[in-house]
């Protein structure tokens, strides 16, 4: 009986919901900075590479063997074949050699990236966070900083991933015999061709998961904070499968550059990009440049996928303890 006098009393035909205009759409505005201090967006993307790089390391190993052009153990470029044939080799520890640089790479790159994507990103938006030119813009700054910092353990990990023992005990021995009998600027041979390369990625990339996150959310901004988890994953996805296809070509010719004269494996007179697609062409024709690219796509939309979300869940956490702290003091 409570209740329905409670009802009733509420019941007022003076008050009714204000009509919207057929065309109305609440404006879903993404905050161009989330808030967070310059070392929380480090740890959190530092935490995001490691996390994917480790989870997606065998696909990257097939697609780097499936790559490399020479007498190397692999000269099919099936990805079963290449699946097969590393297994056969040396069973399932060859799909992770070279899994110690990635990690010495992954966390320090991916922290330089992320942070110098929110940084930029806050410094071009503007008033307009949704700009997806400054997404691009964003990250090309990021990548080109992060690949400074990636490149030489990236080329160490291609060279252990071809699985020769003989030529390189482990991590820090390939180092040390690289420096010896290359030089320092063998780590940065493929430095230019990275940035050619990840500069449209991460432009195509980030560009499209910031379309893709809004228009998810603007689909059910009701729901949008209960599966922001699916929301950051499926961007992410899709973001990353573009991407790599779209780049293939130029991630073929860095890992040439990053394998000369390892295990058979054709050596360069110069790092000119123009010699390797040449190369390429001439010992595999014009689809010689699209080699990998089903390992890379299976290897960039999950990883991006756990890359983001992991991201996002980080950054999360660290927003909730900044709310905590304030609130407490």
């Amino acid at each position: 009986m409570a209740t329905e006098a409670t009802t009733t009393k509420f019941q007022n035909s003076d008050f009714r919901p204000m009509p919207q205009p057929p065309d109305f759409h609440p404006e879903v505005m993404v905050c161009p900075h989330d808030g967070l201090h310059f070392w929380q967006f480090m740890i959190a993307g530092s935490v995001a590479g490691c996390v994917e790089h480790m989870a997606m390391f065998p696909v990257d190993t097939v697609k780097t063997h499936m790559q490399a052009l020479g007498s190397c153990p692999i000269k099919s470029v099936g990805v079963r074949h290449a699946l097969r044939s590393i297994l056969k080799s040396e069973g399932l520890p060859g799909l992770y050699r070279g899994i110690g640089a990635m990690g010495l790479g992954a966390g320090p790159a991916h922290a330089v990236y992320f942070s110098v994507y929110e940084v930029c990103k806050k410094y071009f938006s503007g008033k307009n966070p949704n700009n997806s030119a400054v997404h691009a813009v964003s990250g090309v700054f990021a990548t080109v900083a992060s690949d400074a910092v990636f490149t030489p353990m990236d080329m160490v990990k291609q060279r252990l991933q071809l699985g020769n023992s003989a030529a390189y005990k482990g991590v820090f021995d390939c180092v040390k015999k690289v420096l010896k009998e290359e030089g320092f600027w063998a780590f940065y041979a493929s430095y230019r061709t990275t940035v050619l390369m990840n500069a449209p990625y991460t432009a195509v990339h980030f560009a499209t998961y910031e379309a893709v996150k809004r228009s998810l959310i603007e689909i059910s901004p009701e729901s949008a904070s209960d599966e922001r988890v699916i929301i950051h994953a499926t961007a992410g996805a899709l973001a990353g499968a573009s991407a790599a296809v779209i780049t293939t070509p130029l991630d073929v010719v860095k890992t040439l550059l990053q394998c000369q004269g390892v295990c058979g494996c054709d050596r360069f007179k110069s790092s000119s990009i123009g010699d390797v697609v040449e190369t390429i062409v001439q010992k595999d024709g014009y689809k010689g440049l699209m080699r990998g690219w089903i390992p890379r796509m299976l290897f960039h939309a999950p990883a991006a996928a756990i890359c983001w979300s992991t991201y996002e869940a980080a950054k999360a956490f660290f927003q909730e303890l900044n709310a905590s702290s304030e609130s407490g003091t």
